[in-house]
């Protein structure tokens, strides 16, 4: 049809339907039936999902044959910003909001088939905006694997309250490509420092983001919800950064954006710390006092009496959950690292010999009321328990990738899995809980 038209008469009306026709939907969708906000964090987290996936498969494809684009105005790295977002919508918001929270894996199998079959259907639609190559439907495969799909997973688990671990870290994977990385690649700035300065600078900007990734871990693994708000956890967290800071994830991003600036040599990236004190001040502030208070109640007000918003503390607050680290008496590097921590009066940590717990346990465990940990994981958590500088090194720790090396590392040390059984006593000082 857009054949027959002027190209430039064409390509307005390609553009304007490729965002207003997904937009349409799903409002009205959300007039259909008003949106839980459930739903409404379903809608979000695939949408963003979509759009920090589809940037790179649209900025790659045409260098691999996939599609080209040819469109003036609104364009950013050759895309039309007005397809990208649209695409995002179609492939985001819309399947989230139309399933809400009934059907089983067929529906989810319903959903893809019909968004492939549309996208098959109009994608050839798209001139003079968008022309095809000869293998664009491998670059539709792409995108169906690495975009759709992950994103329908993702807001089918939303909608159901499942797989928390796997949509906070999605969650973060998203909110730092699109409120990290994207402001960045769109200033393009030129590093100003030499590159040994640069280098140091952005390794520094990934250890100022220990605290956020921390607490949002945090946040699925004890509370039992994601930073979203409209996914919130289900439990008070105080443990983490939570034991150190009421708002780590707002400082986290504040902190990472003044290290940006400084490192890049760019003013401008000073304008994302100062929207995310805003945040902070406003929105995060009445988000903490009305809903919190209004679910937990006394316990979160004697939380936030005890820990500040911005100045972390030096030593955990009183108000982190106490908890148990169960030491094999018979193992030697173990006891070595329980007399360790005994030395630095952990807040709140109780060691002991592991052969009293009712169940055999085989590496040294962690506990605390909605958490365990084995093993490496089990020191990293119980590093929170000294001071922040310790936490800090816990945190990275218990980063995934960086745990199963050092896990892998303290078994060929020694420290392997061995059943706990009756031995010595370990004789600890200041083994019951510290205030």
């Amino acid at each position: 049809m857009t054949g027959q038209l002027d190209p430039a008469a064409a390509a307005v009306i390609v553009r304007g339907v490729a965002l207003a026709a997904p937009l349409t939907v799903m409002i009205a969708l959300c007039a259909w039936r008003a949106p839980s906000p459930r739903a409404v964090g379903a809608a979000i987290t695939a949408t963003a999902w979509a759009a920090l996936l589809l940037l790179p498969l649209n900025v790659v494809a045409p260098a691999l044959g996939w599609w080209t684009f040819h469109a003036t105005g609104a364009v950013w790295l050759d895309v039309p910003v007005d397809l990208w977002l649209g695409w995002s919508l179609l492939w985001g918001a819309v399947p989230a909001l139309g399933a809400r929270q009934g059907g089983g894996p067929g529906s989810l199998l319903l959903f893809v088939a019909a968004l492939v079959w549309l996208d098959l259907a109009l994608m050839p639609l798209g001139e003079p905006v968008v022309v095809l190559g000869d293998a664009w439907l491998v670059g539709e495969l792409v995108g169906v694997v690495t975009v759709l799909v992950p994103a329908l997973l993702l807001a089918r688990w939303t909608l159901r309250g499942t797989r928390v671990t796997v949509r906070a870290w999605a969650q973060a994977i998203w909110a730092c490509g699109l409120l990290l990385a994207l402001p960045v690649l769109a200033l393009a700035p030129e590093p100003r420092w030499p590159t040994s300065v640069t280098s140091i600078g952005l390794q520094l900007t990934l250890l100022v983001c220990l605290p956020g990734l921390a607490a949002m871990r945090e946040l699925a693994v004890v509370g039992h919800g994601t930073p979203l708000p409209y996914d919130p956890p289900a439990r008070l967290v105080t443990s983490g950064p939570y034991a150190y800071l009421r708002n780590p994830m707002q400082a986290t991003v504040a902190a990472a954006y003044a290290m940006l600036a400084l490192t890049l040599g760019e003013p401008a990236l000073l304008l994302g710390a100062l929207v995310a004190v805003g945040y902070s001040a406003g929105l995060g502030e009445w988000h903490e006092r009305e809903q919190l208070h209004r679910t937990f109640g006394a316990r979160y007000l004697t939380y936030r009496a005890s820990v500040r918003s911005w100045l972390p503390r030096r030593r955990p607050a009183a108000t982190i959950p106490a908890a148990t680290l169960w030491v094999a008496a018979g193992c030697d590097p173990c006891t070595g690292l329980a007399y360790w921590f005994a030395r630095r009066a952990p807040a709140r940590l109780e060691i002991r010999p592991a052969a009293e717990h009712p169940d055999v346990l085989y590496r040294i465990t962690y506990e605390t009321p909605g958490a365990r940990a084995k093993g490496v994981a089990a020191v990293a958590r119980a590093l929170g328990h000294i001071h922040l500088g310790w936490a800090l090194a816990g945190w990275a720790l218990d980063l995934p990738v960086v745990r199963h090396f050092a896990q892998l590392g303290a078994d060929a040390f020694g420290a392997g899995p061995r059943p706990s059984r009756p031995g010595k006593t370990l004789l600890l000082e200041g083994r019951h809980p510290a205030s």
